[in-house]
């Protein structure tokens, strides 16, 4: 059977790039090469694109997540890519070659990677990515939209205001208390992994936490503070056969006082990760089957982890999606899919790429289909 060629593409240019970067070496090195030829491409922050064909040697300090970056030699700058119904993709550099793709794994989050720009960049260039379309990423990434829609399907999550640039003078202590009481979580509209995020309990904290988030975006949520568990739940496949994960609970050191981008990323012991969480059973099949209504409701295919609050009265609070998880060593999304299905790291891996595949000849069935009416 013949390898499947397949492209990771990391970095880009938000402020998770780093991020990125650890995802991507661990996919990388957790791909069966018997099954695949292996081709990286990587975003720079300057918006570049580069092809890397040492890709086992692609980062500096690899195994430092606080100061991981590109290497900055041993690649080929990409000019321009295009492709024909082959999966070719054009590298234009001293000379000109063909690299023959069959799928791409964009493992980049944050803006203008996990907001629909890339996927829609892969649309153009007919090529199977993995991980929600185009729509879904773009709705999911704004929390706000997302919001709105989960609302309107009768999905309980927290209380909010939004604000925008034009509307920020608005913006008081007094009607946020009278609106959704103190404290409050300020985050930007559109971003992951906590950036921009902070909590606010008085007038300075309001005011630092709204120009925090105005800094990373120019729409922010100013929502209430639910008091509760934070528990996570990861979901795996495309429309009519979706798989949910084992549920997990974040416990946030108290030096942090919430799962906070440094939490996550810098600090090993930010949080206490507890895989299964301590629910009941109906309260884990409670959560399962709200994190695929979710999934569902946000059009989501592929792969997305589903973030919720269980407060005081044992109600499951809708929180947040997450369409291109991480996949660095301490990310939730392949632990508690593995728990679940007792998938390993690289069989999660082919599930997502098969996905991947799968929905691409559906829809270029579809679009052949088209054509023939035409």
């Amino acid at each position: 059977m013949a390898k499947i060629n397949l492209a990771v593409i990391c970095g880009g240019r938000s402020v998770e790039h780093e991020v990125s970067l650890v995802s991507a070496k661990n996919i990388l090195a957790a791909v069966d090469q018997q099954k695949y030829n292996l081709h990286l491409l990587a975003v720079a922050k300057d918006g570049s694109f580069r092809y890397y064909r040492n890709w086992q040697n692609f980062l500096n300090h690899p195994d430092d997540t606080n100061f991981v970056s590109l290497k900055p030699e041993g690649f080929t700058p990409v000019a321009f890519l295009s492709a024909d119904a082959r999966g070719q993709v054009l590298l234009l550099s001293e000379t000109q070659e063909f690299l023959q793709l069959d799928v791409v794994f964009p493992i980049m989050h944050g803006t203008f990677a996990e907001d629909g720009k890339m996927q829609g960049f892969l649309e153009m260039l007919n090529l199977p990515y993995v991980g929600p379309d185009v729509l879904a990423s773009s709705i999911s990434m704004d929390k706000q939209v997302t919001k709105q829609l989960t609302d309107q399907a009768g999905i309980k999550s927290a209380k909010y205001l939004t604000f925008t640039s034009a509307t920020r003078a608005e913006i008081t202590l007094e009607s946020i208390e009278a609106a959704l009481g103190l404290p409050v979580f300020v985050k930007p509209a559109n971003s992951g992994s906590s950036v921009g995020i902070s909590r606010a309990t008085d007038e300075l904290s309001l005011y630092q936490a709204v120009e925090q988030a105005f800094s990373v975006d120019h729409k922010i949520l100013i929502e209430e503070a639910i008091v509760g568990r934070e528990i996570e739940c990861s979901v795996l496949g495309n429309h009519g056969a979706l798989q949910a994960g084992e549920v997990g609970e974040i416990i946030p050191s108290s030096k942090h006082g919430f799962y906070s981008y440094d939490a996550k990323y810098l600090d090993e012991d930010g949080a206490a990760l507890l895989i299964p969480a301590p629910l009941s059973p109906a309260k884990k099949k409670e959560v399962q089957e709200l994190a695929k209504q979710i999934f569902v409701t946000l059009n989501c295919e592929g792969m997305a982890r589903v973030d919720f609050f269980l407060d005081g009265k044992d109600q499951v609070i809708f929180n947040e999606i997450n369409t291109i998880p991480g996949f660095t060593k301490i990310s939730m999304y392949p632990k508690l899919m593995m728990a679940e299905t007792g998938l390993t790291y690289s069989a999660l891996i082919d599930q997502l790429i098969e996905l991947a595949i799968k929905r691409h000849q559906r829809n270029s069935a579809l679009l052949l289909e088209k054509k023939m009416v035409e």
